[in-house]
């Protein structure tokens, strides 16, 4: 009785084309073999990236030192200096006497010709701003600390009421000092 069957599944295929087996049959089989065969080198190979990435960078961190800044630091603008002014001594409107001594210096756009024949012209005209500027403030008006507020008040200053096509572009002190008179 087990020989029946094989015979009937011959007698089936025989009656299709002569004895051969149906196509197709036997190509999916096959084809799922070669799918696995490559989805499991797939895995192979991402493994492999994966465990040897990790080495590399032991770990996930950086190997690349990257220094932190504060902000991005640009590079300061050129200008050429006027230093002709010279040293200027005068008396603090404080009520006790205070001398301040100043060699300021005036920084102008690089290569402005104008600029440097207008500021020579008008020499003691800026040597008498210093004067009567440093002569209208008082010894605390005067302090290290308020630099920086003298300097923007001095340049907008020389750009509104001394120079007329020249522009102060920066301020600068060679020297200021401040003396308490006995």
């Amino acid at each position: 009785m087990s020989d029946e069957p094989d015979i009937e599944l011959e007698e089936e295929a025989g009656a299709d084309g002569g004895g051969a087996k149906k196509p197709g049959v036997g190509l999916l089989p096959k084809l799922l073999k070669f799918i696995a065969i490559g989805l499991g080198a797939l895995v192979f190979i991402v493994t492999v990236a994966v465990i040897t990435f990790n080495i590399m960078t032991k770990g996930g961190k950086s190997q690349t030192v990257v220094p932190q800044t504060d902000a991005y630091i640009a590079v300061k603008k050129q200008y050429s200096m006027f230093t002709l002014i010279g040293t200027v001594n005068t008396r603090t409107k404080d009520p006790t006497p205070w001398m301040v001594s100043v060699d300021m210096i005036i920084g102008y756009d690089l290569n402005d010709n104008a600029a440097a024949t207008e500021l020579t012209s008008r020499l003691y005209e800026l040597r008498d701003f210093v004067r009567r500027y440093f002569s209208g403030k008082t010894s605390s008006e005067l302090q290290p600390e308020n630099e920086g507020r003298i300097k923007i008040e001095i340049r907008e200053l020389l750009n509104t009421t001394i120079l007329d096509r020249a522009r102060a572009r920066t301020i600068l002190f060679n020297r200021l000092d401040l003396y308490e008179m006995e």
